[in-house]
C-alpha cells in the first residue's frame, strides 16, 4: 500500500471512529457548559445504549421466528435499525434525566466534590447493570444486514484498490453528522436552546428572566443521553461488539475530546472527537495499538500546554 493510500485509509477509519467519540463528547460538554459538572457516568450511559440496541436487534428477529437479523428483508432491516436507534436514544435520554434528578439535583448547591463522587457512584451502578445484563465477556453485536460489510470502492464502484471503505463506515458518518448538526441548530435556533445558553452564562439571571432552571438542566441531560444512546447503536454496529466495560474507554476518549476542543463548546467537542479518531487510527497503523492511548493523551497535554482552554475554548470567569 502506497503512502497516500495509507493516509486515505487512516482518515476514513479515523473520521468514522471520531464521529462516534464526538457524539459521546457532546454529552460531556453540554452538561459541563450548563452546570460545570463532569458527568463521569456518561460513558456508561453510552454502554447502556449499546446494550439496549443489541437487545432490540436480537429480540425482535427471534420474535419473528428468524435466527439472525441479517436474514430479514431489506425493508424490515431498515425498520429494525430505526427501532433500535429510537429505543436506544429514548432509553438513554430517560436514564440520563433520572440520574440528574436523583443523583445530581439534590447536590447542586453542595461542595463540588459531592456531585463528582455521586457521578462515580452512578458509573459503578451502571457498570454492574451491564454486567448482570449481558455477562462478563464481550458479546458479538449482530450485523443487521450483510450489505453493511460491502466495500464501496471494490464491490459497488468496481475500483481495484487496497483501500477499504465499507458501507458501515459511510453509515456511521451519515448517522452521526445529522445528529451533531441537529443539536447545534437546536441550541442556536430554538427557544429551549436559547434558554440553555442563557442558563450556561448566568443561572441566577436566567431564573430572574422566568426560565425554569430545573427544566433546562433536565433537557440538557435528556439531549446528552439521547446522543449517547445513538452512539451506542452506531458503535455496536460498526465495531460488532458490546461489553459492560466499554463505557470506560469510550467515556475517557470522549471526555478527552471535549477537553481538547474546549469543554463547553459544541464545535470544540466535534473537532476534538475527529482529531482523536484520526490520531488513534494513525497510531494503530503506524506505531502499535498498545501506544494509542499514550499518543492521544500526549496530544492532549501538548495542546493544553499551549492552549489551556482547549482548541476552541474561551477563558471565562468563575461562576458562583
Amino acid at each position: 500500500m502506497a503512502w497516500y493510500e495509507e493516509l486515505i485509509q487512516i482518515l476514513l477509519i479515523g473520521i468514522a471512529n471520531g464521529s462516534i467519540i464526538a457524539l459521546i463528547a457532546l454529552g460531556y460538554t453540554l452538561v459541563y457548559g450548563i452546570i460545570e459538572l463532569i458527568n463521569f457516568a456518561h460513558g456508561d450511559v453510552f454502554m447502556i445504549g449499546t446494550m439496549l440496541s443489541l437487545t432490540v436487534l436480537t429480540w425482535v428477529p427471534s420474535m419473528l421466528g428468524v435466527r439472525r437479523a441479517s436474514l430479514l428483508s431489506d425493508g424490515t432491516v431498515i425498520l429494525l435499525v430505526i427501532a433500535a436507534l429510537f429505543v436506544s436514544m429514548a432509553g438513554c435520554a430517560l436514564l440520563n434525566m433520572t440520574i440528574e434528578r436523583l443523583a445530581y439535583r439534590p447536590l447542586r448547591r453542595a461542595p463540588r466534590l459531592a456531585p463528582l463522587i455521586s457521578a462515580i457512584g452512578v458509573s459503578f451502578i451502571l457498570v454492574n447493570i451491564g454486567l448482570l445484563w449481558k455477562g462478563p465477556s464481550p458479546v458479538d453485536f449482530p450485523s443487521p444486514n450483510r450489505a453493511l460489510d460491502l466495500d464501496i470502492l471494490r464491490d459497488v464502484l468496481g475500483i481495484d484498490t487496497p483501500i477499504f471503505f465499507k458501507v458501515k463506515d459511510l453509515a456511521v458518518i451519515m448517522l452521526a453528522l445529522p445528529l451533531m448538526v441537529g443539536l447545534s441548530l437546536f441550541v442556536s435556533r430554538t427557544r429551549l436552546g436559547k434558554a440553555m445558553r442563557v442558563t450556561a452564562q448566568d443561572r441566577e439571571a436566567a431564573a430572574m428572566m422566568g426560565i425554569n432552571i430545573n427544566q433546562t438542566i433536565a433537557l440538557t441531560f435528556l439531549l446528552g443521553g439521547a446522543l449517547a444512546g445513538a452512539a451506542g447503536l452506531i458503535n455496536g454496529t460498526y465495531n460488532n461488539t458490546a461489553w459492560y466495560l466499554q463505557g470506560f474507554r469510550g467515556g475517557l476518549m470522549a471526555f478527552t475530546a471535549a477537553v481538547l476542543g474546549g469543554i463547553g463548546n459544541l464545535y470544540g467537542a466535534f473537532l476534538g472527537g475527529l482529531m482523536i479518531g484520526v490520531v488513534a487510527a494513525s497510531s494503530d497503523f503506524l506505531l502499535d495499538p498498545r501506544w494509542t492511548q499514550a499518543v492521544v493523551f500526549g496530544m492532549l497535554i501538548l495542546t493544553l500546554v499551549f492552549k489551556p482552554t482547549g482548541l476552541l475554548g474561551e477563558a471565562s470567569s468563575e461562576r458562583a
